[in-house]
């Protein structure tokens, strides 16, 4: 299974040309630029990804979660629901793309605990220049990903 990550600039490009063959992709989209802009919407990936899974969670550290009447339990709730994702996606031999707005944190995150549940080597993405990963999103989706494993 490969990992990748990509921006929305980054994926908007492809998109329609070289998008990746038997991919599954997990978007992180910004439910803050929503309420700026009412024209923002998750980037549209009918008829290209073998499977979607959106996922609406701002980009905050834990240290600020109370200051948007979060906590680390209320704060991306469907990360249980990624993990079952994320595994079936392994079972099914699909790689997978890890998007979000910029393509350095929350995508970053995901792809970087994905590498550390699976294949012990998320470092890699923590040592990358390119990337700064939420360490909230990586905690999250390495806890469901550990939850998950423990029931099957």
């Amino acid at each position: 299974m490969e990992i990748t990550i990509y921006s929305r600039e980054a994926i908007e490009k492809i998109i329609d040309c070289d998008f990746p063959k038997n991919s599954v992709v997990i978007s992180f989209y910004d439910t803050d630029l929503r309420y700026k802009n009412s024209d923002y919407k998750p980037v549209d990936y009918k008829g290209k990804a073998k499977e979607l899974f959106y996922i609406g969670a701002l980009d905050i550290d834990i240290d600020i979660l109370s200051d948007f009447n979060l906590t680390y339990d209320t704060y991306f709730t469907e990360a249980d629901k990624l993990a079952e994702f994320i595994f079936k996606a392994y079972k099914n031999g699909y790689d997978i793309i890890c998007q979000c707005e910029y393509g350095q944190s929350r995508s970053a995150g995901c792809a970087a605990a994905i590498k550390e549940f699976f294949y012990h080597n998320g470092i890699d993405i923590f040592v990358d220049y390119r990337f700064y990963p939420n360490q909230l999103i990586y905690h999250k989706v390495y806890d469901a990903l550990q939850k998950f494993a423990e029931k099957i």
